[in-house]
């Protein structure tokens, strides 16, 4: 069994494109995790692993975007003591407040008890080549985080 989900939000493939790159660093330190948009996943499946990763791009001017709205006001229904998480997003610096969505996502995971263990990644709209290294890295750096509390 995994250990470690990935749930994310993504309208124009950018967050999607960082989750399967984080997705690849985590497998590189040899773990296989769960990758799933957040439509298909309930809150309260993050309690079967050991470890979420969670992932939405910033609407409009500091906003989560409506499909992530659910899931997040279902957190508030679960604890996740003992757990560890990251948060990723992809963002557009057109706007003032710049992966407001990263930031409110770290809080909320915090607030229901889960251990943020590297700051919250966020990437300037479409991920370049550099980018994706920069999000398997995140990835190794997370797995490596979760590996070595066990």
């Amino acid at each position: 069994m995994s250990n470690i989900i990935i749930v994310f939000a993504s309208m124009s493939g950018n967050t999607e494109e960082m989750a399967e790159a984080i997705a690849q660093g985590i497998k590189q330190e040899g773990e296989s995790p769960i990758v799933k948009f957040v439509d298909d996943c309930s809150v309260s499946e993050l309690l079967s692993y050991k470890a979420c990763l969670l992932g939405a791009y910033t609407w409009g001017d500091g906003d989560l975007p409506d499909e992530f709205l659910d899931f997040y006001d279902d957190l508030d229904t679960i604890e996740l003591n003992g757990k560890k998480a990251a948060v990723f997003g992809s963002c557009d610096s057109f706007y003032n407040k710049v992966g407001a969505a990263v930031d409110i996502l770290i809080d909320k995971l915090s607030e229901r008890g889960a251990e943020v263990v590297l700051p919250g990644l966020k990437v300037e709209l479409t991920p370049t080549n550099e980018d994706i290294e920069v999000c398997k890295e995140f990835g190794r750096k997370f797995a490596r985080s979760v590996t070595h509390s066990e």
